[in-house]
């Protein structure tokens, strides 16, 4: 039996309410993990991507994430007509539509069976049941890299904290391991969980989207107060902190924005560097393949020169800026 417990998570409006980790202790759901990452901290890295998050980012760069659930993932390049998955599913909810692989998301019950016959590979499910052991495994293949390196574990999503107890007992796995470990975190969480978390971490990725909070709540789907508050208090109790922005046109690349995000962040000690990452729309794929219902976010990416004036304005604040991760 798995124990529910009351998530750190608690939003209204939009139809979202209380979220809930129905896994174990021991036992969380992941989308991914990458080998040899050297964009997410220090050194050579195993990240580990959970699935869930609290925020709705239209333009989020794995929106595999979003959702807590396993999802059905679709590669129509991949397909090569054969049928065989339409004579494996028992429900009825795979069809060909005008030659493209349709899964009826309604009658699908993810058993599978689909996959198993699926030689092209076109079907996947995203979202994966695992245990601190199986991760733990995963990771240990890869010490004598973080040694030489001086990299480690970063725990990403999603939003790792919508899995608090999970993420908790991998943190304590690593430290017990002398692991370098880093957390890659939107810092919407209540500020007691994150405050016991950070014991654990040596170095946050804590991304600052918007300083008004109801332009973040119509983008975002959540207000910006506890993420500011959170952002306070860890830098306030000496935590090491890499700030990333996402730079969006027509959201938050604005002079006024970028202005308000540099004063509140020159008022903080311990921030170590902030990160601007230009939106791109390389994700816009893996959208079409989850078969959301929701039109994608697209927008240009932001000018070379637009990235220079931000940065430029953000350095005249005393900030140490990079460009990327």
């Amino acid at each position: 039996m798995t124990e529910k417990i009351t998530s750190p998570f608690r939003q209204t409006g939009r139809g979202r309410e209380v979220i809930s980790e129905k896994k174990g202790k021991n036992q969380g759901m992941i989308f991914d993990i990458k080998k040899y990452a050297i964009h997410d901290g220090p050194g050579i890295r195993t990240t580990i991507f959970f699935k869930g998050c609290p925020l709705r980012c239209p333009w989020c760069q794995n929106p595999e994430g979003i959702k807590m659930e396993k999802e059905i993932i679709v590669w129509q390049d991949r397909c090569i007509k054969c049928e065989d998955c339409l004579k494996a599913c028992d429900r009825g909810a795979i069809s060909l539509n005008n030659r493209n692989l349709f899964i009826d998301a309604e009658k699908c019950d993810l058993c599978g069976e689909c996959i198993k016959v699926c030689h092209p590979q076109t079907i996947e499910i995203v979202g994966r049941e695992i245990t601190v052991g199986e991760v733990m495994r995963e990771i240990e293949k890869d010490l004598v890299f973080y040694d030489e390196s001086g990299g480690g574990v970063t725990f990403s999503g999603g939003e790792p904290l919508m899995q608090p107890r999970f993420l908790e007992e991998l943190l304590k796995e690593c430290k017990g391991r002398y692991i370098h470990t880093t957390l890659d975190t939107s810092g919407y969480a209540n500020l007691e969980l994150v405050l016991r978390i950070s014991e654990l971490v040596d170095l946050f990725l804590y991304d600052l989207k918007h300083m008004d909070s109801d332009k973040h709540r119509k983008h975002t789907g959540v207000p910006n107060e506890p993420i500011l508050n959170n952002l306070k208090e860890l830098s306030r109790r000496g935590k090491k902190i890499n700030v990333r922005i996402p730079v969006i046109p027509g959201v938050n690349e604005d002079n006024k924005n970028m202005e308000a995000i540099s004063r509140f962040l020159s008022s903080l000690p311990n921030i170590d560097k902030v990160c601007l990452l230009p939106h791109h729309n390389a994700w816009i794929d893996k959208f079409k393949r989850l078969r959301r219902k929701c039109k994608p976010f697209i927008t240009e990416p932001p000018s070379k020169e637009t990235m220079g004036e931000i940065k430029n304005m953000l350095e005249g604040f005393g900030l140490k800026i990079n460009i990327g991760g």
